[in-house]
């Protein structure tokens, strides 16, 4: 393939760095998932499609005692099952996002029909090494309460309170002696690209809801413009624990669930009535191939990745104010694609269920669409698989492939008001013509991203 692999330094103008023309399509070769349904991309369409939730009482740890008691759990999810046997060791130095990146890698690897590193086979690999690229969306990882406490009990004094010099000379010391390797963000690309053999450009993104995205968005760019051939891209996190309950609590994005077991009261999407989400925990990653690559082998084609866009919002102000860099990246996915608004047959949306960012989401969603929002359907996630942060990105890109290929709508829940104009009420599983699909996110820290899905 004659295609460079770094771009050329310009002698007629020095300051000018040239690349190559990013002309080369891009496609969806595979998914990989990991959410509140199981384990694997199958589970969560087949859990989509029949109008299930995975909402339930936390398990993983006693949250008796938050004013939240209710999240989607991976169930039974452990990398350790997933990983080849001489990297079993390695799985006690990952986070539960990590282990949840790792596992939705495998899920891709198989769907996508690969050979990799991890493959353990006596075929050669798919791709070179050096062409496959890895982007992968992150959170702040929460530490493991039982890890920081033992050593956090080594600098107390002797009224018992914490004794910030006791811990700096000599308790720290008394953390595991690779603590830290197990919460550093970029370790999720960092297993995945050791596990597969992945040595061509790797980026991690820890921009909260819209991490997934616009690692995405950064895949498209790097096979595009000849860098790599496929990249595992996607995004991952669990704030399923303690501490990641109380943050999300702190910055008022939790419902106060008072002891219920019913999440679908509380999630509810665009209900001004709402009074906030419950999290999930999931990854989502996608085989971002070059359309000719992926014809070339056989691939199954989920849809072409055809328009990629992203903006920034403050997060003060009222809804118009903090739609407008949502608006922007939406706008730039549609041009890039070359569609209009009226071109659109379905959006995946973030949808989260907390007021404040579903209020900024519709303003921008209006501001794009105007009229044509009320024809246009939407598929929403979270009443389903909870808030999964810095995999929900990734996770509705999963949902809107899956939607693409199977020219199918999933059924949608909401037990609330949502407003007329916006088609996000409860309904069953149903046929549509899909063309093309928007997938769209904000995010907590207000950076915004949006892709376009279209038929190849």
């Amino acid at each position: 393939m004659d295609v460079p692999l770094l771009g050329e330094w310009n002698r007629a103008s020095p300051l000018r760095y040239t690349w190559p023309a990013m002309s080369r399509r891009v496609v969806i070769s595979g998914l990989g998932a990991v959410t509140g349904f199981g384990m694997g991309a199958s589970a969560l369409w087949e859990g989509l499609l029949a109008g299930e939730t995975s909402l339930r009482r936390i398990e993983g740890f006693d949250a008796s005692s938050f004013p939240c008691g209710l999240a989607a759990e991976a169930p039974d999810f452990s990398a350790r099952k997933l990983v080849p046997k001489s990297y079993r060791k390695a799985v006690k130095v990952m986070a539960r996002d990590i282990e949840l990146a790792v596992g939705a890698a495998h899920d891709l690897v198989e769907d996508a029909g690969l050979i990799t590193k991890a493959s353990e086979s006596d075929e050669a690999p798919t791709f070179e090494p050096s062409r496959v690229g890895c982007h992968i969306g992150a959170g702040l990882i929460n530490c493991e309460i039982a890890e920081v406490t033992m050593a956090l009990a080594t600098a107390r004094r002797d009224d018992g309170l914490f004794d910030p010099s006791a811990w700096g000379d000599g308790a720290i010391d008394n953390l595991p002696p690779l603590w830290l390797l197990k919460y550093l963000p970029n370790m999720l690309a960092c297993h995945v690209t050791i596990l597969h053999d992945a040595r061509g450009p790797s980026n991690t993104i820890t921009c909260a809801e819209a991490s997934g995205l616009l690692s995405v968005g950064e895949s498209m760019r790097v096979v595009q413009r000849g860098h790599a051939d496929m990249c595992f891209s996607g995004g991952a996190e669990s704030k399923i624990n303690p501490v990641g309950i109380v943050r999300m609590s702190l910055v008022d994005r939790l419902a106060n669930t008072n002891g219920s077991d019913d999440g679908l009261a509380y999630v509810r999407p665009f209900d001004a009535e709402a009074t906030g989400s419950l999290m999930g925990e999931g990854a989502g990653l996608v085989c971002i191939e070059e359309l000719e690559s992926a014809r070339k082998r056989g691939a199954r084609i989920y849809a072409e990745v055809t328009g990629f866009g992203a903006g920034q919002s403050p997060r003060s102000g009222d809804a118009q104010r903090r739609s407008g860099g949502y608006a922007n990246a939406i706008n730039a996915a549609l041009r890039q694609a070359g569609v209009s608004p009226s071109d659109i047959d379905a959006i995946v949306p973030h949808a989260s269920g907390i007021p404040e960012m579903d209020e900024s989401e519709s303003c921008a969603l209006r501001a794009v669409f105007g009229d044509h929002l009320a024809e246009t359907p939407m598929v929403t996630l979270t009443p389903a698989i909870g808030e999964t942060m810095a995999g929900s990105g990734a996770l509705a890109l999963c949902a809107g492939a899956l939607c693409a290929h199977h020219q199918t709508l999933p059924a949608r829940l909401h037990t609330g008001n949502p407003p007329e104009d916006l088609q996000v009420g409860a309904t069953t599983q149903r046929d549509a013509r899909l063309r093309n699909i928007l997938v769209c996110t904000n995010a907590l820290g207000g950076q915004n991203a949006a892709l376009v899905l279209s038929p190849v």
